[in-house]
């Protein structure tokens, strides 16, 4: 291994040696931190992103095109059930392909697909049938699409056709809904399956329409609409009326000073009225008119007499002439004649109560027959429906509303604990995050520090090398001139006391001009003698 990697290593223990407990728990959190970090991001880039094949398949479907894919090893994954398989993106359109050649998934080809097997034989029966199991199918095809659906069944009761218009009866359809899991249909998407239903389908009205999903509720039945039964009409009319007044209330006498209790009878019966009127115009001309006029004139004999005591005709002797006339007229007048029908559908208010109790102590400058009133017009009051309405001035209790309050606060409490320990364990990863990063830059600037050195180090040893290999007045500075009177003669210059003095000249010379130098100079010196 090299020495540069060695002295590293070497460096980087001494330095963790060098590190108290709590900076080695420190340093080991943030390692595992950023490890596992790294860990998790390398398994979710290795994974690969997988597409939905196929949504609302039936089981047996589902469990063909499994097999296919088990035959041609693509991954898959199972959703919603096992009605939804997903597998990796690149292999979507090559499996739809394959299942599409295969005729998977079967539940999908039975729209219009079926008159296609229709051979010239069938019976006139046959294709009455055939024809109304593709229709069944396309509907089923088209509501299963729409969003929340998982899977759809249509069936059409179209009745036969026949020469009496007053034999004619509508055709009915019943639709049963499979919801995704978690997913309730609103009322907006039943009210567009009941028009997509019964647009389908020529002389059917949205109220032939009934809708029933998996778990056995009833969304919209027939004669009433996809507005449900009639209690959940009443439900529905009691939440309206009662959101009305209160909010009129909460604005009078304060928000939580009232409450309001709506009660509503509701007719389960549906009906068909049909109402004549005749009406006279007015100045208008008789349509016929015929007048007849008999006149007779003649004598005739002795009168007949009268009838006396014993019914015997006496005669009173006496004759004349006689004359008849009769008239009469036949006028036929003109007639307004207005003739209504009307189906009364099930769901029909036929009384509601409105009971108000108004806390007293919050009401100070509005009556209770203000309130009465009120409640009646922003209700709908029918009094002669038989509506009544109860309006109350009484003291709350206060116990419900400090016991609210507590509870109220103490799920504030609650909530703001966990907010809190929410962001300190938040800021403890945080701060192990950011001690295991200031760590590791430490670390390595300090390896940058200590490789900077060794550098300087060897540069300065080679150096030293060098000088001591070289003649030391090359690398000296010139000595400063000396005094030329001198008393004493002078001495050989080749004696080794001369040298050895003018040696030591030399180095106090370098050690007052490099000190760092110098030292390292003479360590070295000391170092080679050692060694030898």
């Amino acid at each position: 291994m090299p020495q540069q990697v060695t002295s590293f290593f070497r460096r980087l223990g001494d330095t963790i040696r060098g590190f108290s407990v709590a900076q080695r728990v420190i340093a080991v959190i943030g390692v595992a931190v950023i490890g596992l970090g790294a860990a998790g991001l390398a398994m979710w880039a290795s994974q690969p992103s997988y597409t939905p094949l196929f949504s609302g398949l039936q089981a047996a479907d589902a469990s063909a095109i499994v097999d296919q894919l088990r035959t041609d090893g693509v991954p898959y994954q199972l959703t919603d059930g096992g009605g939804t398989i997903l597998v990796p993106q690149e292999k979507v359109y090559d499996e739809r392909l394959k299942a599409a050649s295969a005729g998977l998934p079967t539940s999908t080809t039975n729209g219009y697909s079926l008159l296609d097997k229709m051979g010239v034989t069938s019976s006139e029966f046959q294709q009455s049938v055939t024809y109304k199991r593709a229709m069944e199918g396309e509907l089923a095809n088209t509501i299963s699409a729409m969003k929340g659906v998982k899977t759809a069944s249509v069936r059409l009761a179209i009745p036969a056709d026949t020469v009496f218009t007053s034999q004619k009866q509508d055709p009915t359809a019943s639709v049963f809904i499979e919801p995704q899991a978690g997913v309730t249909l609103s009322s907006d998407q039943v009210q567009a399956i009941v028009h997509l239903t019964s647009a389908a389908v020529t002389g059917m009205q949205p109220t032939d329409v009934s809708v029933v999903d998996a778990n056995g509720n009833v969304l919209s039945t027939v004669g009433a609409g996809a507005t449900g039964g009639a209690d959940k009409q009443a439900n529905d009319y009691e939440s309206r009326v009662k959101t009305a007044v209160q909010d009129m209330l909460d604005k009078v006498v304060g928000a939580g000073n009232a409450t309001v209790a709506v009660a509503a009878d509701v007719s389960n019966e549906s009906a068909q009225r049909t109402t004549e009127q005749y009406t006279t115009p007015t100045n208008a001309p008789a349509t016929s008119e015929t007048t007849q006029k008999e006149t007779y004139t003649g004598s005739g004999g002795s009168a007949a007499g009268v009838l006396g005591p014993d019914n015997i005709a006496v005669p009173n002797g006496s004759s004349g002439n006689g004359t008849f006339n009769s008239e009469s007229s036949t006028k036929d007048n003109a007639v307004d004649k207005v003739t209504e029908q009307r189906t009364i559908p099930a769901g029909a208010v036929t009384r509601q109560t409105v009971s108000v109790a108004v806390n007293s102590d919050a009401v100070s400058n509005v009556s209770a027959n203000e309130l009465r009133n009120m409640v009646n017009a922003a209700a709908g009051i029918n009094t002669a429906r038989g509506d009544s309405v109860s309006v109350q001035l009484v003291p709350f209790s206060k116990t419900g509303a400090t016991e609210a309050a507590k509870a109220i606060q103490e799920a504030k409490d609650a909530a703001a604990a966990d907010q809190l320990t929410g962001i300190i364990r938040s800021s403890i990863i945080g701060a192990a995050i950011v001690a295991a990063a200031i760590i590791a830059f430490a670390l390595f600037r300090r390896s940058r520090k200590r490789a900077a050195e060794d550098a300087e180090l060897e540069a300065e040893r080679a150096e030293s090398l060098a000088m001591e290999a070289s003649p030391f007045p090359v690398a000296l500075d010139p000595a400063p001139p000396t005094v030329p009177m001198q008393l004493d003669p002078l001495p050989d210059p080749t004696a080794p006391e001369l040298e050895a003095e003018r040696r030591r000249q030399e180095i106090e010379a370098l050690a007052e001009r490099d000190p760092q130098k110098t030292a390292e100079f003479l360590r070295s010196l000391m170092e080679d003698r050692a060694g030898v």
